[in-house]
């Protein structure tokens, strides 16, 4: 069947329509977007311009609570310039001095087993960095997820800059290097399972990526090397969990994953629109109508969107066109009464429908789903500003998260983060790099296919996606 046709009754068919969703030729055509909506991309920008270091390119975790560097964040930081250039709001040869100066950064970094004074060791890097010397921050793990959304940033980048000038060269060149030294197979310590991590101190996490979650883009990057590459069995372990994250509790049919970064972040590198895995093409022959990830995050906005509307625990806020639940700040750890009712509160905390849900929004949720699902994002997008925008939109864009429902200091504990604004309730006070960076990146993929477009030619990420058994749309073009 053919893709288009599944996509003709969902909320995101236009958009894939207009985008071209399945071709790899001639540039895609650009969206207008809803001016709220570049406006919010704009802003969003700006903030990395902001907190980006010049001299090295690392990128803070979070702002303006001064922090260490987040190696995610810099994937995301190296995603961003170059749609800067796009929408004009920055200069190409300026994109490319950030993006050359951070590779030759990370290139350079000490890697060891040591626990302090390198970077990263087998490759990989540690999760947060100091800001200045590039060092593992505190005890912090050798992180695989965030260094693959790092290597992501960089290959990407190594797709769009593609000219002749000899830096453009150089950063192909230095991101290649980077990926090819990941010894991916270091991190399989158990049989075809990919560990979350290392510590000097310890040895590897006794965690592995085998839920479905945003660790996609680790196993496919790890599939796709050509010197350290992971066995074709990763994958077949990888969607055997599959069967208890499959449900309908909250909405439409998917594979359920509580926060909503869990659907964005591989997706925001990787166009997974008609390109399946055996998995996807066993489950369209059992629900009779093609299925994708890409429809599956899809549902999952449905889905966070529905449980909003029936907001089962009673949070303040919550409706058809206010939701979104992820991993963000919160106000802190404790328990209080409200309204006859006891409640409890998270600090930082990933948060989604039934998991950990203590009221807190945070509208990246939403805001980098604009792909999926156009009309309920832009819907909810401008209902925040509208309903809580003075408290909770500046010249950065939306902070990172707000809680309606905490309204007073009284009988609790000093807030971790953030304050109470009038008319609002909780605000956080920061912003964070990852939860930043998905929503300019999502924006452009939705408006004008940059990075999908790009990474649908990445030899790397191609092999990765064959290895691991896709077939079909785009990547039978490739």
């Amino acid at each position: 069947m053919d893709r288009r046709l599944f996509l003709m009754g969902s909320t995101a068919g236009a958009a894939a329509l207009a985008l071209g969703a399945c071709g790899t030729g001639s540039r895609a055509a650009v969206l207008t977007l809803d001016p709220e909506i570049d406006e919010l991309q704009e802003r969003t920008f700006r903030w990395f311009l902001e907190v980006t270091d010049r001299t090295n390119g690392l990128t803070r975790d979070r702002w303006p609570t001064e922090s260490f560097a987040s190696v995610a964040a810099v994937g995301f930081a190296l995603a961003c310039w170059p749609v800067g250039v796009e929408r004009g709001w920055m200069e190409r040869a300026e994109a490319r001095t950030r993006t050359l100066t951070t590779l030759r950064f990370f290139h350079d970094l000490p890697q060891g087993p040591e626990p302090t004074g390198t970077g990263g060791y087998k490759g990989f890097f540690y999760h947060f960095l100091d800001m200045k010397t590039g060092h593992r921050f505190g005890q912090t793990e050798l992180s695989t997820v965030d260094t693959a959304l790092l290597v992501a940033g960089m290959l990407f980048a190594a797709r769009w800059f593609d000219g002749d000038h000899a830096d453009e060269a150089e950063i192909r060149r230095l991101a290649q290097a980077i990926y090819d030294r990941i010894e991916w197979d270091w991190a399989v310590v158990r049989p075809d399972l990919i560990s979350m991590g290392w510590h000097p101190e310890t040895g590897h996490i006794p965690h592995d990526w085998h839920v479905y979650n945003e660790g996609m883009i680790v196993l496919l990057l790890a599939l796709g090397s050509s010197t350290h590459p992971v066995g074709e069995g990763v994958w077949t372990k990888w969607t055997e969990a599959y069967g208890r994250s499959w449900t309908d509790k909250w909405g439409p049919e998917h594979l359920h994953f509580a926060p909503m970064f869990g659907h964005q972040y591989s997706h925001m590198f990787i166009d997974f629109r008609g390109v399946q895995d055996a998995w996807m093409r066993a489950k369209s022959d059992e629900l009779n109508r093609p299925f994708d990830y890409f429809e599956n995050s899809r549902r999952a906005v449905l889905a966070q969107k529905k449980y909003a509307a029936d907001n089962p625990m009673g949070w303040a806020g919550y409706s058809a066109d206010i939701w979104g639940l992820t991993a963000c700040d919160g106000p802190g750890d404790f328990k209080t009464n409200i309204g006859g009712r006891e409640r409890e509160f998270f600090s930082y905390s990933a948060r989604g429908p039934g998991d950990r849900d203590d009221g807190t929004i945070a509208p990246t949720a939403a805001a980098a789903s604009l792909p999926f699902a156009p009309e309920e994002v832009i819907a909810c997008v401008k209902a925040m500003k509208a309903r809580y925008g003075a408290g909770i939109y500046t010249q950065w864009g939306f902070l990172d998260s707000f809680n309606p429902t905490l309204t007073t200091a009284d009988r609790i504990p000093s807030l971790m983060h953030g304050k109470l604004v009038e008319g609002v309730g909780w605000v956080d006070g920061d912003y964070l790099g990852i939860d930043q960076g998905p929503i300019v990146v999502m924006t452009e993929n939705h408006r004008s296919d940059i990075v999908w477009k790009r990474m649908r030619g990445e030899p790397n990420l191609i092999r990765g996606l064959k290895r691991a058994g896709f077939t079909g749309g785009w990547l039978g073009k490739a």
